[in-house]
């Protein structure tokens, strides 16, 4: 199992805008109609991955909490599906319906958006404000598949209650650690 650290990106960093394809509504949407009110969550998974898998049930929970908070989240995928085919949108669809995903499951068949947020692996989280400025990227906590650390979600939480209530998050952030992203050749 590669062990990927996330890329780091400054914090005020601008999220950059896309439109993508859903896999659960079939509709494409677009990043100035998905964000919150409060604040943005887009985070890179895909369905093969063993840490995603691993978070995948607090994932869900998580965005059951914050949604009703005024945070959106926004799930992307976007592996080459010619040499991951169980990650493709057809696949992400019945995922996404299993893991009963509050959120839309998007896929970046192009790859551009990943790149534009310079996501390296799976999962990685990109929190922004309002305005859409980068205000947490990283980990969700600090469990790992075999690490015997419970999911709890903390890194996240305590990033969205610093947003809600307008105050610094002076937790130190660090990379989320997962599969790298499945590029294309």
């Amino acid at each position: 199992m590669a062990q990927t650290p996330s890329n780091m990106i400054p914090i005020g960093t601008m999220a950059p805008d896309f439109s993508l394809f859903d896999t659960i509504s079939d509709e494409v949407l677009r990043l100035e109609h998905l964000k919150g009110k409060k604040g943005t969550v887009v985070m890179f998974i895909c369905n093969h991955c063993p840490f995603v898998i691993h978070i995948n049930t607090m994932l869900v929970e998580i965005a059951d909490t914050y949604q009703n908070k005024g945070i959106r989240f926004i799930a992307i995928s976007s592996n080459d599906v010619i040499h991951y085919p169980q990650d493709g949108p057809l696949d992400m669809k019945l995922h996404a319906k299993k893991e009963k995903y509050p959120f839309p499951y998007l896929y970046d068949e192009t790859q551009a958006v990943t790149k534009a947020y310079d996501a390296a692996c799976t999962p990685d989280f990109f929190v922004f404000n309002k305005d859409l400025k980068l205000c947490y990227r990283g980990q969700l906590d600090d469990s790992r598949p075999g690490n015997n650390i419970p999911v709890t979600g903390t890194d996240l939480r305590i990033a969205l209650d610093c947003l809600i209530e307008n105050k610094e998050n002076t937790k130190k952030q660090k990379p989320s650690i997962g599969c790298n992203i499945k590029w294309k050749k």
